[in-house]
């Protein structure tokens, strides 16, 4: 199969550093932030988000949680599934909260639309808001990130590969596959 590199350790670094100071301009400031990531990588780039916000406006730490999403899903008896995780949530909870909701790759929506369920038995947040590294189209449900690292169109039969550092041993986005049957 072949694969080629869609993005670079210093890409995926500069499209976070983006996202953050979009995600500051958004919200005016990073009061009632929480950061909740899916996992796995969602979660790891929930952390570097928050380093990065706290590095641009050092008002002290930026709230980040994990948000397991797996038994909220639509799609169990379709897809393999992953054993479910705890679900962490910073001491201070959601209620009243502007939410970033961070994952690593947007495609059909369904993980998000489970992410909003798993969200409403777990409080009220002032808003809710999606940041992705990878939006690569393909929707099944009506759902857009506010804040995007690349836009990605691929085809239904390429696989897009986020690799991170803390989870895989390097940073690189590839893309896989689309080769006709």
């Amino acid at each position: 199969m072949i694969e080629r590199a869609v993005l670079t350790r210093a890409d995926i670094s500069r499209a976070l550093v983006r996202i953050s100071h979009e995600i500051l301009e958004a919200n005016r400031g990073s009061a009632d932030l929480v950061l909740l990531g899916i996992p796995t990588r969602g979660v790891t780039l929930a952390h570097r988000i928050a380093a990065e916000i706290e590095r641009i406006e050092p008002d002290g730490p930026v709230p980040v949680g994990t948000l397991d999403v797996t038994m909220y899903r639509d799609d169990l008896t379709l897809t393999r599934t992953r054993t479910p995780g705890p679900t962490h949530l910073p001491l201070r909870g959601i209620d009243g909260a502007v939410v970033v909701l961070v994952d690593d790759v947007l495609y059909s929506g369904r993980t998000i639309r489970a992410a909003f369920d798993a969200l409403s038995d777990l409080g009220r947040a002032r808003a809710v808001r999606l940041a992705v590294l990878v939006d690569r189209g393909h929707r099944e449900f009506p759902i857009r990130a506010d804040f995007i690292g690349k836009n990605l169109p691929s085809s239904a039969r390429e696989r897009v590969n986020v690799r991170l550092c803390e989870v895989d041993g390097d940073d690189a986005v590839t893309i896989a596959g689309g080769e006709a049957a």
